[in-house]
């Protein structure tokens, strides 16, 4: 069996291996800012492109931005109406 030569890459660029995986190349994720445990979604558009996207978790990205919003008691009274 002939031995497979690895091919330097031009920068920014990668191929699709035989399993259909795809290696990102590090500096364009640094440049997007997506970093390890970062969950993303993938989008395919009809022209040939494909969209990667971080998602961000709506929980951690609102939590907290209503304090003061209410009257102290007020979403305790709430609660209380549902039971």
């Amino acid at each position: 069996m002939a031995e497979r030569v690895k091919v330097k890459r031009r920068r920014g660029y990668t191929r699709v291996s035989p399993k259909h995986q795809v290696t990102i190349p590090a500096d364009a994720l640094a440049t997007a800012g997506i970093a390890v445990g970062d969950e993303l979604k993938v989008e395919a558009r009809p022209n040939g492109e494909i969209l990667i996207r971080r998602v961000h978790d709506v929980i951690d990205r609102y939590a907290g931005s209503l304090t003061g919003m209410y009257p102290p008691g007020y979403l305790d009274e709430l609660r209380d109406e549902w039971r």
